[in-house]
């Protein structure tokens, strides 16, 4: 179990010593300044792989036999476990709110200033829309639990139209800024393919 009780939890409870930690750059945190990784390998662990948060660090806990590869892979699926719960757990309208000015003061120099953020139940056909005229940005709920990156990809989208209404190359160049788009588009491309949920238009798509 992890030292702090408040720690959120991926994967199955760690149950067995672990052995030789070593620290890692997060897939998520490059360039973002976010907590690193500790990667723990176990003897004892067989199959499992589990991660936790510990202060500021996630720890992922993986079997000793595990390449270099496999390693890299469990990391990144683990980091998105947990990000998801969060993202479930913690992100109501007020946060949102919050998070986009967050992100609009990082990657749109603070000129994108919404005047509502929130979540509605009644978008299906689109991850999220914006009235411009109205300063109004909405996130479909199916959104919730995503993992936060995409959830941030997606809210930075719909500021970015308060900027710039269309999809054109002015629009595009806004979002280059932000290093996770295209692992992000990736993610919500998978759960299109997977019948789910309609897509983000990208460049050179018409709708909007």
């Amino acid at each position: 179990m992890p030292a702090d009780p408040s720690s959120r939890t991926a994967g199955e409870s760690p149950r067995s010593a672990a052995s030789a930690p070593r620290t890692v750059p997060s897939p998520q945190s490059r360039g973002s300044g976010a907590s690193a990784v500790e990667v723990r390998r176990s003897t004892r662990r067989r199959r499992t792989v589990s991660a936790y948060r510990e202060g500021d660090r996630t720890v992922v806990l993986i079997p000793a036999r595990m390449s270099e590869a496999e390693e890299q892979r469990w990391v990144s699926v683990m980091l998105d476990k947990l990000a998801a719960q969060e993202s479930k757990r913690m992100l109501g309208d007020a946060e949102l709110a919050a998070r986009a000015e967050l992100l609009s003061g990082q990657y749109l120099g603070g000129r994108a200033r919404p005047a509502t953020v929130r979540w509605v139940t009644n978008q299906n056909t689109r991850w999220g829309s914006c009235t411009p005229a109205e300063g109004s940005i909405r996130l479909s709920h199916r959104l919730q639990g995503m993992p936060e990156y995409v959830v941030d990809y997606v809210l930075l989208h719909e500021l970015a139209h308060l900027l710039v209404p269309g999809h054109g190359r002015r629009f595009w160049q806004l979002l280059e800024a932000y290093p996770r788009t295209e692992r992000a588009r990736g993610y919500l491309e998978g759960v299109v393919a997977a019948g789910r949920l309609p897509h983000l238009t990208g460049p050179g798509d018409d709708q909007s």
